[in-house]
């Protein structure tokens, strides 16, 4: 049965659209698996701004079950949900054979995929074990691996791998210890389709050859498959892997062997091109084409949620590359709805409407009147040029012959009949195949009777006024036709014919506009008419017994030209208003209304907007998509046809402007301006936002006043030139390309006053207390305060206005700032900072002290000299660079070498002894005075020095005894029971003393470890730590370490339990 399993988004709170990945177990993404199988599906509500996705597993199977994980990204934010799917067998299959667990659901290459990885822990969380065949079994476990593919052949199982894993994991029930292999392949490798993979292992003997075999057939070296050899390291590199390449792998040396799989994921692949809408008649052809980024992609298709499959008989799935193509030979009314295409990463829709089909005749079938051997045409045109019918003559079907001939052109369908006889004459119909419509005309034969007098009659014109003729002397005839004007003449002698146009007379008998003779008759002919041709043309006849003349009026009708100037008046959020300037000339014919088309920028699919003829010159088209660009056209349609089609409009694009500000609030006020601050609306929209537009009136008028000039693309403006005391109401309104937002409106009216508000200083905290700086140093003191009008600021320095020379000040609404560019000690002082507003005033004091280092210490002198020692004294420096000295720097020289050597830093008295001097030296000093800034630039030397003079000594040395050193191993830090996770390096540690310095022996279990590359031993300064690369369950025990040298022995030991991790997501 199918598995639906169903996860929704919210996303009222994210800026762009989330993405959402299927996982299985811990890393197997699910959207390389999309197909017949697995299928996924995305939707969107507008409304409640919800994502709906949708994970279908068609007829699942045993392999399906396992651990499942959905995993849904936006940006910095990121959450995930895990479930378990286990898939049941019926009762009736309990005793199925096992192999067919293994089979494919048909023998495509790519269909029936299982899991099966999924599918043997799904049997062991169950408890059930599976007896398969002995027979098979014992076959493929004592079998070598190019045996594998034979087997299975013969015993009719077609998913080889999914046995071998099966096979692998009954094989191997506890790790042997390898003697040919350091470190092993991994378990398995994964790796996206067309990168490259490495898989590596680590032999024991270097110069050892090794073999590589993919799914047991050996692989031979080639641009393909790299193989690599340095030192014990042996590597093969799979390069631009393909899905063929997802298989398993062996390195074999001698009799041993590692296995791995290689596991291939296909990227996604995205839609690069979308579907277009269609809107068609009944019968039409319908091509929904898409391009995707990848060749030979994996497209399905579906209409509504019904999946389309590739044979059908109404329609059609094309493959071009990396262009898809589904195609509808015939639209009918049930192939109305919503067209989706799916890919593993991305998803389009088209619609598609369909009407019925409505024919329309252009042009009726006139009567005709004719007489014997002449010929009659029947000509009517209707709408659709594929449309076929059948003439009938008094309801009987009417067939061709060498007489009668019936011609289909275009639009036109015509009847002609040759040699007109007296039986021909009728009722004639025609009608449309498919449609419930007939055109009928009548037949009326001419029977000519002569009677011959012997007295001469006056010429006479007989002008037949059936047929094009819409008045007695009008003629219509639609541009590109034949016009044929066959005039009966009677007078006796036969008269002689003049045709004239105004002025001019027409006297040729060839060309396009021609006059023919026959007897009795005049035909005037026409070729292809065209618009010059319009015209009154005049018909004279003449003969002995008198004259004739006749006035005609031809007129030449023809479609119209096309409309001009298509343009968009306005947009809204999935509609645009258009309109146009109808054609030049109307054809010659009432313009009967407009048909309308679009299509999005770029594209070359032409969407009608209209099925009926539309009237009025200005349209609204709707159901567009907001943010795309689109272009429009307009033909025109009058009694003969459709015009070109119009130039295209400019590309306009359906947008809808941004909802109203919110928030509106006044933030302050004083007697001529208002200050208004809001937040940006809630709904911007495609069009984005290009600024805000500010509008005032006074309350009870109803005239808006704009505040600004210019948008403002801040969300706070200042509203200037307002009339103190008024009451204004004020509103704000969004602008972007689409126009303006409704406005946001204050409650109630602001009234336009300056409050009164008590000057108050905000002195910071940092000049709360001394403010010290050194000499260049730049000041900036930023002084905010508050008060209402604008208080005027005053600084005072000790107590007198500031030089503003020396200092500046700039004063703003908000703050004072105090700047000295380059500070000098003038500078140092008490600032004083008066704030003023009429007769309130608020004051603030800043003691700025300006420092700088300190003169030379005066009058360093030696006051005493004993022994080894020179007592000094000093006096402190004049200048103390404004502020306290906070020590002195003492320092000496022998004279003979004169090198200076600090004798004491920081010392803070003005004496000190300077101690250690060497016997038969002459000694002087010098000081240096400190104060923050630093050390004096200058030094005070001694006045005198200090002489050390030399006397007998004796030195009497004491005895020496040698210390005993040596000691016995002792453990001064033991071992720690350890508890660690399988595959996650670990160490354990102790720290040991003794000399001389002890040989260290590490065991596992009462066994020496020796020289085994997966432990690493280290000493350092009698801390031992022995590290433990990547420990497997075998690797659990007692591990000791002993400590040995000449004069004894230490040990101590420890346990190390492995565990085995578990998922925190199955618990």
């Amino acid at each position: 049965m199918d598995l639906i399993i169903i996860a929704k988004v919210d996303s009222t709170t994210l800026t762009r659209k989330p993405t959402m990945k299927w996982l299985k177990g811990k890393w197997l993404d699910l959207g390389s698996k999309a197909g017949k199988h697995m299928q996924f599906k995305e939707t969107y509500d507008r409304n409640t701004k919800i994502y709906t996705y949708e994970m279908k597993i068609i007829k699942a199977v045993a392999g399906d079950s396992g651990g499942y994980r959905c995993e849904v990204t936006a940006k910095d934010k990121c959450d995930s949900c895990t479930f378990e799917i286990e898939i049941q067998a019926a009762q009736q299959e309990a005793q199925a054979d096992i192999f067919s667990a293994f089979k494919r659901a048909d023998a495509g290459e790519d269909d029936g995929d299982l899991d099966f990885s999924a599918l043997l822990k799904a049997a062991k969380k169950k408890k059930v074990k599976e007896e398969p065949p002995i027979d098979v079994w014992e076959l493929l476990k004592s079998a070598h691996p190019s045996e594998y593919e034979k087997i299975a052949f013969d015993h009719g199982i077609t998913d080889l791998r999914g046995m071998l894993k099966r096979l692998k994991k009954m094989k191997v029930v506890e790790p042997k210890h390898s003697e040919a292999f350091l470190k092993r392949l991994e378990s398995c490798y994964s790796v996206e389709k067309g990168k490259k993979i490495v898989l590596r292992c680590e032999v024991m003997d270097p110069d050892v050859q090794v073999k590589w075999l993919k799914n047991g057939q050996e692989i031979k070296p080639s641009a393909k498959y790299v193989m690599e050899a340095v030192g014990n390291v042996r590597t093969l590199t799979l390069n631009r892997t393909t899905l063929a390449d997802d298989a398993a792998y062996e390195c074999v040396v001698g009799e041993d062997k590692c296995f791995t799989e290689v596991f291939v994921k296909e990227p996604p692949v995205t839609i690069t091109k979308l579907m277009d809408d269609y809107h068609v008649v009944v019968g039409e052809r319908v091509e929904f084409e898409i391009e995707v980024s990848e060749e030979g992609a994996h497209v399905m298709w579906f209409f509504e949620d019904v999946e389309l499959q590739k044979d059908s008989t109404n329609h059609r799935i094309k493959k071009d590359g990396k262009k898809h193509t589904l195609i509808i030979q015939e639209a009918t009314l049930a192939d109305i709805g919503m067209y989706h295409a799916w890919t593993n990463g991305g998803h389009t829709k088209g619609e598609l409407e369909v009407e019925e089909k409505q024919l329309e005749v252009l042009q009726d079938i006139a009567d005709l009147t004719v007489k014997a051997t002449d010929q009659a045409l029947f000509k009517c045109e209707v709408s659709d040029d594929k449309v076929t019918g059948k003439w009938f003559k008094d309801g009987v079907e009417v067939l061709p012959s060498e007489r009668i001939k019936m011609t289909h052109i275009g639009r036109f369908h015509r009847l002609l009949i040759e040699d007109v006889k007296p039986e021909d004459a009728g009722d004639y119909t025609f009608v449309p195949d498919g449609y419930a419509l007939s055109i009928s005309a009548k037949l009326n034969f001419l029977e000519i009777k002569v009677d011959y007098v012997p007295r001469q009659d006056p010429p006479k014109i007989h002008l037949d006024t059936t047929g094009n003729m819409v008045s007695q002397n009008t003629i219509i005839v639609v541009a590109g036709n034949k016009l044929r004007l066959d005039v009966e003449i009677t007078g006796e002698p036969a008269p002689t014919v003049v045709w004239s146009k105004g002025d001019k007379v027409i006297s040729e008998t060839e060309g396009r506009v021609r006059v023919e003779a026959r007897k009795d008759l005049s035909c005037f002919v026409i070729e292809g008419a065209e618009r010059e041709d319009e015209g009154n043309y005049t018909i004279c006849v003449t003969n002995p017994a008198g004259e004739d003349k006749a006035m005609l009026f031809v007129k030449i009708v023809d479609v119209p030209d096309p409309p001009e100037n298509v343009r968009c008046l306005s947009v809204g959020e999935d509609c645009a208003t258009m309109m146009w300037d109808p054609p030049v000339f109307d054809g010659g014919a009432p313009l009967k209304g407009y048909l309308m088309e679009r299509k999005k920028k770029g594209s070359s699919r032409w969407t009608k907007l209209n099925f009926d003829v539309y009237e009025s010159n200005s349209y609204e088209a709707k159901r567009m998509i907001e943010g795309v660009m689109y272009e429009m056209r307009v033909f025109a349609i009058n009694s003969i046809g459709m015009s070109q089609p119009s130039l295209t409009s400019k590309p306009f694009m359906p947008i809808a402007p941004t909802s109203e500000p919110i928030r509106l609030t006044v933030h302050d006020v004083t007697d001529s301006t208002c200050t208004l601050k809001w937040l940006a609306p809630e709904k911007i929209g495609a069009g984005g936002m290009d600024g805000y537009v500010i509008e005032y009136c006074k309350e009870g008028d109803t005239e808006w006043v704009v505040a600004n000039q210019e948008l403002c693309e801040r969300q706070g403006y200042v509203v200037r030139g307002l009339p103190v005391g008024e009451k204004i109401n004020f509103r704000v309104k969004a602008v972007n390309i689409a126009g303006q937002s409704p406005p946001a409106v204050l409650s109630q009216p602001v009234t336009i006053r300056e409050i009164m508000e008590y000057p108050k200083i905000r002195l910071p905290r940092e000049l709360r207390t001394k403010y010290i700086r050194r000499v260049g140093e730049k000041i900036n003191l930023t002084i905010p305060f508050q008060g209402k009008p604008r208080p005027v600021a005053i600084w005072y320095k000790d107590g007198e206005p500031i030089d503003p020379k020396m200092v500046n000040v700039r004063n703003s609404n908000v703050d004072s700032i105090l700047f000295i560019r380059e500070a000098e000690r003038a500078h140092s002082g008490t600032y004083e900072l008066v704030l003023q507003i009429e007769n309130m005033e608020d004051r603030a004091s800043i003691v700025l002290r300006i420092v700088d280092k300190p003169g030379p210490p005066m009058k360093l002198r030696v006051t005493d000299v004993w022994g080894f020692n020179a007592a000094l004294e000093w006096a402190p420096p004049k200048d103390d660079g404004n502020c306290d000295i906070t020590g002195y720097t003492i320092q000496k020289a022998d004279m003979k070498t004169k090198e200076w050597f600090t004798v004491y830093d920081h010392n803070r008295r003005t004496n000190c002894t300077a101690s250690d001097l060497v016997m038969g030296n002459e000694y002087m000093f010098r000081a240096f005075s400190e104060n923050l800034c630093g050390l004096s630039e200058e030094a005070c030397l001694s006045k005198n020095t200090a002489v050390i003079a030399k006397t007998d000594l004796e030195h009497k040395r004491s005895p020496y005894k040698e210390k005993e050193i040596t000691c016995v191993p002792k453990f001064t830090q033991p071992l720690v029971d350890r508890s660690v996770v399988a595959g996650y390096s670990t160490a354990i540690s102790c720290a040991v003393k003794g000399f001389p310095k002890p040989k260290i022996v590490w065991m596992k279990n009462k066994m020496i470890i020796g020289e085994d590359p997966k432990y690493l031993m280290r000493n350092y300064q009698g801390v031992l730590t022995l590290n433990i690369r990547k420990p497997g369950t075998f690797d659990g025990g007692k591990y000791s370490c002993m400590a040995v040298n000449e004069l004894g022995k230490d040990e101590v030991e420890c346990k190390v339990d492995v565990r085995i991790a578990t998922d925190p997501e199955k618990k």
